[in-house]
């Protein structure tokens, strides 16, 4: 034990290393990381840890996904897909229409002769094998079934949740938790957000984009009308049927219109630019409207066809508008529309209060422990103050290395480690003074004492860390900050205890021979 090789002396100077250098940025201010990071090498430390929201201030919002607006739409969709795969198979019926009320979701088909029904059950199973098909008499019916409802539902917060973090790293807010929460809500919150009502706004719209032919002499269930966003009171009969949708969307920013004001220009992919040029070319001179979650945007006259896959959205926007539109159509369409159940906003002043008092906290603690540690065991009290510091910033090297995000909790689980990292060297401390007690020479009694007490110690750290490990696979925001936190600390206070420590009491054993110890 008392025998280091020359490897482990050299990696654990090296891992001291890198935990004074990526400590470094936190002690410095937000200007000069800036500077090392624009004038420096690239692998220069210059990331500080990132703070969370109770500590900097920001915004917390608990949004509900309308989970039941999705499976109307796939009923209505269902509808909409078996109309001509009825009529292509030559199969008469009364009435097609949805299901979406009891739990069950689907669409509901009167034939006009029973002995169609097993022709429709086989085009009901082609258009999807996933619906329970039940047949009474001439009336076929075709729900969702449970497995399938359940993937809907599943897909749709999962999409939800993509959607959501697109938007929001357009706005270019750093570090936001975005997470599941129970079975239809999401979890936001956006550290340092100072206009939390554009992110609502920005959230709150599903940005649902598709292109319509107008058609105000068309009558019956092929045609809807539709409000116009500039005047809500005006409206416009457009074809039931999208020609395209804002999912071939590849890219849309803010642009100018002929007359100098702002726009949205868009670019289809490569399958919506061939649709949108066969679509422009069989209805030159007829309008066609542009339909953003239901309200129609823009309604232009094609003049001519428009092939290169490219086109442009106007009306009376400001910049802001156009810019919050185009961020929208990048990011994509919600499946299902966001409702806000809980706000909540933490002021900076406020999160700067709890940082203080978490530096307050943090210091005392600190200043206990080298005290407690040097009065109790003199000369090796303070080598274990010196790997308890080097502790200290390899928890924050690796907080900043691993952009990690610190919270209050967090700060609790760092103060927990201030006490928890000497306890290894307690452990090693008092069996040393054991074996003294029992009569062993000091290179004899330190070996003795850093070889029996590795049991126990390894023993305490990994129950320490299996709590750590549940309440961070269990637990939500605060809890897994709290439990992150506390085991970085467990993996680095094992290290400083059983290295640092060990390494330095060597080296007095060896440079200074004493005859005796006094611990």
């Amino acid at each position: 034990m008392l025998n280091i090789p020359r490897w482990k002396i050299i990696l654990t100077l090296i891992v001291c290393a890198f935990g004074v250098l990526y400590t470094m940025p936190n002690l410095i201010g937000q200007n000069a990381r800036d500077y090392i990071a624009n004038n420096l090498p690239g692998f220069v430390p210059h990331q500080a840890v990132n703070l969370g929201l109770d500590l900097q201030g920001g915004s917390h919002l608990l949004l509900e996904v309308d989970l039941g607006d999705v499976l109307k739409e796939r009923a209505d969709g269902l509808v909409t897909t078996l109309r001509p795969e009825l009529r292509s198979g030559k199969i008469g019926y009364r009435r097609l229409s949805d299901v979406q009320s009891g739990g069950e979701y689907g669409a509901r088909i009167t034939l006009r002769e029973e002995g169609d029904a097993d022709a429709v059950r086989n085009i009901i199973r082609e258009v999807d094998n996933l619906l329970e098909v039940d047949v009474e008499g001439n009336q076929v019916s075709a729900i969702f079934s449970e497995e399938a409802i359940e993937e809907i539902q599943k897909q749709t917060i999962e999409q939800s949740i993509e959607i959501v973090r697109r938007r929001i790293d357009e706005t270019g807010t750093r570090e936001p938790v975005i997470q599941r929460q129970g079975d239809d809500r999401i979890l936001v919150q956006l550290p340092g957000i100072d206009d939390p009502q554009r992110i609502k706004d920005l959230l709150g719209t599903t940005a649902k984009l598709t292109f319509h032919l107008v058609n105000p002499n068309a009558r019956g269930t092929s045609v809807m009308t539709l409000p116009m966003a500039e005047d809500p009171t005006q409206s416009i009969a457009v074809e039931r049927r999208a020609e395209l949708s804002g999912d071939m969307l590849v890219n849309a920013q803010v642009g100018q219109d002929q007359g100098g004001q702002p726009a949205v220009t868009f670019r289809f992919d490569a399958v919506g630019a061939k649709r949108f040029a066969k679509f422009s070319s069989e209805n030159v001179n007829n309008l066609f409207a542009i339909v953003l979650d239901n309200e129609v945007i823009s309604a232009p006259v094609i003049r001519e066809p428009i092939l290169g896959g490219a086109g442009q959205i106007s009306g009376s926007f400001s910049i802001k508008e156009a810019s919050d539109l185009a961020l929208l159509l990048r990011a994509g369409a919600l499946p299902a529309p966001l409702t806000v159940l809980e706000e909540r906003s933490v002021g900076p002043s406020l999160g700067a209060d709890s940082v203080e008092a978490g530096k307050i906290a943090s210091a005392i603690g600190l200043a206990g422990v080298l005290v407690f540690m040097f009065l109790s065991y003199g000369r090796f009290g303070a080598y274990a103050n010196v790997a308890l510091l080097v502790n200290m910033s390899l928890i924050f090297a690796l907080l900043s290395s691993l952009q990690a995000t610190l919270t209050l909790p967090g700060i609790a689980g760092i103060v927990l480690t201030i006490g928890m990292a000497v306890d290894a060297n307690v452990l090693i401390f008092e069996r040393i003074k054991e074996e003294i007690e029992n009569g062993r020479s000091p290179m004899s009694a330190v070996d003795a004492g850093f070889s029996r007490a590795m049991a126990t110690i390894i023993d305490a750290n990994l129950t320490t860390l299996i709590a750590a490990i549940i309440l961070y696979s269990f637990g939500t925001g605060p809890i897994k900050g709290f439990s992150v936190t506390l085991a970085i600390g467990i993996a680095t206070s094992f290290f400083s205890a059983i290295m640092i420590t060990r390494l330095l009491v060597i080296r007095y054993l060896k440079t200074k021979k004493p005859s005796e110890l006094r611990i």
